[in-house]
């Protein structure tokens, strides 16, 4: 038990060393919690040393402990195991903040992804009809440039039949 504390201790007063985001962009709600564990630690701590100390009075007689003593150490002790219980707690809750956090930057970011292949599939589909669409024109031009030639070639035939039958006329009356 000293150990798994121990251990929770260190990484609790050395977690903004290996924490990959400063303190600076973490929410005004992690940095309360933090220093409200960080508080609960440090009463622990004195609550460690009260229990050091009940441990070495002796006041039996020839120095022994009495059952006073052990009593009153054990109450310490029990205090500190309540208290660890509730930094276990908190620390949950920081843990469970922190997962949530992070939980919406990845929703977040998914939505970004979404937003921006959306964006490109449109910006893809409208290049496609705008390439279509230049391609239909180009289809209407060459139409209408052959439609014009055939308009012009039937006009041409027209007046040069006209001229024809014009001249055709003189010399008959002629």
């Amino acid at each position: 038990m000293k150990k798994l504390t121990l251990l929770l201790l260190v990484c609790v007063w050395h977690a903004p060393l290996f924490a990959q985001t400063s303190t600076n962009s973490d929410s005004l709600a992690y940095q309360l919690q933090r220093k409200k564990i960080n508080t609960m630690l440090d009463e622990r701590h004195q609550k460690f040393d009260q229990y050091a100390e009940s441990l070495k009075k002796h006041t039996g007689i020839f120095g022994l402990q009495t059952k006073k003593d052990i009593r009153r150490s054990n109450d310490i002790l029990m205090d500190i195991t309540k208290t660890d219980e509730a930094i276990f707690e908190q620390i949950k809750i920081l843990l469970n903040y922190r997962t949530y956090q992070q939980q919406q930057v990845q929703a977040k970011s998914a939505r970004v992804e979404d937003y921006s292949l959306g964006y490109m599939n449109t910006i893809n589909r409208l290049r496609a009809q705008v390439d279509k669409m230049k391609e239909d024109v180009l289809a209407d031009k060459k139409q209408q440039e052959s439609t014009l030639r055939l308009h012009f070639i039937v006009f041409v035939l027209m007046l040069g039949s006209i001229l024809i039958l014009l001249l055709r006329k003189r010399h008959v009356t002629a």
